[in-house]
């Protein structure tokens, strides 16, 4: 049975979004449940959720990381031989075997650095790269990085789209993912500095890469990865939250506002709406990967209801039984022998 450590203590309303969609995810998907956090807390919400027939159980960890913890004293916390905070615990099962992918919505800052001093990089990744999947006009698109490096090189571009090619085949089942490079225009030459030095290194690697791709192309669903800065992706990122909010709100109040005719037009197309608001729902996916780290880690939205870190812990599932990890160690390996 697969092992999910699940960070209590993570979700703006913890503990109870946290341990809710674990008690959901342990009844729908057949999963083993680790809990870390303050068992004071999370009992309660096992017992009322009747959880005491489900492969659940908690490690207590008294301390807790929040968007506080900042500096050194953040990487005081992230790196002590025995550090009770609820990250770092559910890491340590990680590393030492006893889980196989570890879920928070915590302090994403928080949860990178942590990662990084607890289980370390894969052997040729420089940097990690946050990797959610961008719904499109024919599926989705894996588009890294997301906001863990608003700096990057050309090489840590390169380092990205192998780990994103391996992971869109081995979880979300693409084959032979198309890679792109996202810029301004399709044209090799086009793009900022970063981008023309990344694009011969994309090119040459043993990846289906398709070139340049711009935004429009992205959401028409010409790339299956999407690889970028972290500064560029976390703009797009919240940019295409925002505008999927905004066009589904304009089109509620309109119809609204557009006297029985629209009403009437409103109730018959709500099935149809549902279905796209579903394909936009951050939640769906619940968490986005943490690539590059040497462990399985996926890190939720704050605000993750639990639904969200419900689905959060199936996408875990489904990266753990793939055999993601190993498959991007080695890839990355053949890539350091050119």
């Amino acid at each position: 049975m697969t092992r999910i450590a699940v960070d209590a203590m993570g979700s703006d309303n913890y503990p109870s979004p946290d341990v809710e969609g674990a008690v959901a995810a342990a009844r729908e998907y057949g999963v083993e449940i680790i809990l870390t956090g303050d068992a004071s807390k999370i009992q309660p919400l096992l017992d009322g959720n009747d959880a005491g027939s489900l492969p659940i159980r908690v490690i207590h960890a008294p301390e807790m990381l929040t968007m506080k913890d900042k500096g050194e004293d953040l990487v005081m916390k992230a790196r002590h031989k025995d550090a009770q905070n609820s990250m770092a615990v559910g890491y340590d099962l990680v590393k030492n075997g006893e889980a196989d992918a570890f879920v928070t919505a915590g302090n994403t800052g928080a949860a990178m650095v942590t990662a990084l001093f607890r289980l370390g990089r894969i052997k040729g990744v420089d940097r990690p790269a946050l990797a959610p999947p961008f719904p499109t006009a024919n599926g989705f698109c894996i588009i890294l990085d997301i906001g863990a490096n608003p700096d990057c090189k050309p090489e840590n571009l390169l380092q990205f789209g192998i780990m994103g090619s391996v992971y869109a085949e081995r979880v979300r089942g693409v084959k032979n993912p198309r890679v792109g490079l996202i810029s301004n225009g399709e044209e090799a030459g086009k793009g900022s500095e970063l981008v023309k030095a990344a694009y011969p290194l994309l090119e040459s690697a043993n990846l289906h890469f398709i070139g340049n791709v711009e935004g429009k192309e992205i959401f028409n669903g010409y790339a299956d990865v999407a690889v970028t800065d972290g500064f560029t992706g976390n703009v797009l990122l919240k940019s295409t939250e925002a505008v999927a909010k905004l066009l589904i709100e304009k089109i509620r109040e309109s119809i609204k506002g557009g006297g029985p005719l629209a009403m009437l037009g409103g109730a018959l197309i709500r099935p149809a709406m549902g279905k796209v608001r579903k394909m936009l729902d951050p939640a769906e996916e619940g968490a986005a990967p943490l690539l590059g780290v040497n462990g399985l880690v996926f890190i939720g939205h704050g605000r993750s209801d639990a639904v969200a870190m419900k689905n959060a812990i199936r996408v875990a599932k489904e990266a753990a039984e793939s055999k993601v990890l190993d498959a991007m160690k080695s890839a990355i390996e053949e890539s350091l022998k050119k």
